[in-house]
């Protein structure tokens, strides 16, 4: 029986700045419906895999696949590529002149060329899906840290990306904003979304991943199953890490960060 085409997939992958090297050769796959949850200290590598991934960054060497297409061949229409993915950053990057549901639709119209009804259709149903559709009307300045964060996944979601990436998304937020965030990723990869998120939240990537991957020093040291690699990781460097996160004890309880606070998610 045929083996399902990963709907990521990089190998070999390097970059490099003058002379540092952030990614040493990473290979990693995700499959269609899968949660992927990268966790390592700052500087591992985490966030330039991502950027590489949808091509933010240009890769230095290795190939970089989404559903099957390679992003980092020159005869790859990349802005056609790059409509599969969506994309959410620590900042939120709404237009503060646009109201929610304009800057859930702009890019809907312009680079989907969708007419303003439709998208206005697509745009109101997105934000309902995060739990926002009350804030349509408002401006981004009128809203929480959390909600502007909702808002920029729904606009994400607008395009009917076929990868979410997600970039330490609840890092810019206050502690008590943190899981509506996280309630919403959560959501969907229930729902079957491919989802590649870097992340700090230890209890999140425990509960809501199906595998993760610890970064360090640009390579993958170790990766399996959240039970495995958060609850019993098999490499000295992963132990060092989530014994240096989660204390000697080593729980992940509700909310466990990388920074020690906690915040409950439902």
């Amino acid at each position: 029986m045929a083996t399902a085409r990963p709907a990521v997939e990089v190998a070999g992958l390097h970059k490099s700045y003058g002379g540092l090297d952030v990614l040493k050769g990473v290979d990693l796959s995700v499959a269609a419906g899968e949660v992927v949850c990268v966790i390592g200290p700052s500087g591992s590598g985490k966030s330039t895999l991502l950027r590489c991934v949808n091509l933010l960054e240009e890769p230095t060497s290795g190939v970089v696949l989404v559903d099957g297409v390679r992003l980092n061949h020159p005869d790859t229409d990349l802005d056609a590529a790059r409509r599969r993915m969506g994309m959410v950053f620590q900042m939120f990057n709404l237009f503060p002149h646009l109201t929610v549901l304009g800057n859930v639709t702009i890019a809907q119209r312009r680079v989907l060329k969708r007419d303003r009804a439709e998208a206005e259709r697509v745009g109101r149903d997105c934000l309902a899906r995060v739990g926002v559709e009350d804030k349509a009307d408002a401006y981004p300045a009128q809203l929480s840290g959390g909600q502007q964060q909702r808002v920029a996944i729904a606009r994400a979601l607008a395009m009917n990306p076929s990868v979410m990436l997600f970039d330490e998304p609840t890092s810019a937020l206050d502690p008590e904003l943190v899981g509506e965030v996280l309630t919403v990723i959560r959501d969907l990869g229930t729902d079957g979304m491919t989802m590649l998120v870097v992340t700090h939240e230890m209890a999140f990537a425990r509960d809501v991943a199906d595998r993760v991957v610890f970064m360090d020093a640009g390579v993958i040291v170790e990766e399996g199953l959240p039970s495995q690699v958060i609850d019993d990781p098999r490499h000295e460097r992963t132990r060092t890490f989530l014994h240096r996160v989660l204390g000697p004890q080593g729980s992940v309880g509700p909310g466990t960060t990388s920074t020690g606070r906690t915040h409950e998610y439902h």
